[in-house]
């Protein structure tokens, strides 16, 4: 069994997933509280879903980029796990979470999370071989900026607050706009991800595992 968890911004999700089916899956929205909350949620899931840290083989987190304290928090918790129980640890990307919950479709997607001064951390992505694949670094901006970019159909999806979804509306010609349910990050796909790669042996040192921050001016969003 896996063990995923996503800590990336204020949406937190945890989920345990054997590979074919989702045992358990949370999610829930903090305000600032990751550390005193993570742990506790954990225990709740576990217990509800009649399983023990002795039965988890596995560990995903996802890593970014979103907040640089939420981010820490979560990595931590997983490394600590990782190192206790000498588990492989698979570092999944943030917005790729987002793109997978995503329809494929003849588009490209823009995917985004909050990044903290107003603005979204973006990766874009195309249909290659009938799945989204990424394309580019991942850049920050606002969401005007992401909209002024935008000058053909485009797929856009992620973390934007009701007055932002409806500035995005506005260009309804070109930005094909995912529902609400869409955007949110399920730590299923997280664990689905992780778990692929596990099944590949495509694991990450625990020790070694940093998160991806955006920076401004040298210095790492919070």
């Amino acid at each position: 069994m896996l063990l995923a968890i996503d800590t990336s911004t204020a949406q937190v999700g945890l989920a345990l997933y054997d590979g074919t089916q989702v045992i358990g899956e949370m999610t829930w929205t903090t305000r600032q509280h990751h550390t005193t909350e993570l742990a506790p949620a954990l225990s709740g899931l576990l217990k509800r879903s009649g399983v023990s840290m002795d039965m988890v083989s596995a560990l995903g987190v996802a890593i970014g980029p979103g907040s640089f304290t939420s981010l820490r928090v979560g990595l931590s918790l997983i490394k600590g796990i990782a190192l206790a129980r000498r588990l492989p640890v698979i570092g999944i990307k943030t917005l790729d979470v987002i793109a997978a919950a995503q329809p494929v479709g003849k588009y490209p997607l823009v995917t985004a999370v909050r990044a903290g001064r107003a603005r979204v951390a973006l990766g874009w992505y195309q249909n290659l071989k009938n799945e989204w694949q990424s394309q580019g670094e991942i850049r920050g901006a606002t969401v005007d900026e992401l909209s002024d970019e935008i000058e053909s159909p485009t797929y856009v999806a992620g973390e934007f607050t009701s007055e932002e979804r409806g500035r995005l509306a506005r260009k309804r010609v070109n930005v094909l706009l995912a529902s609400p349910v869409r955007c949110v990050r399920r730590p299923s796909i997280l664990a689905e991800l992780a778990w692929a790669r596990w099944q590949d042996n495509q694991v990450d040192d625990a020790a070694l595992l940093a998160p991806i921050y955006l920076h401004v001016a040298g210095t790492p969003i919070s």
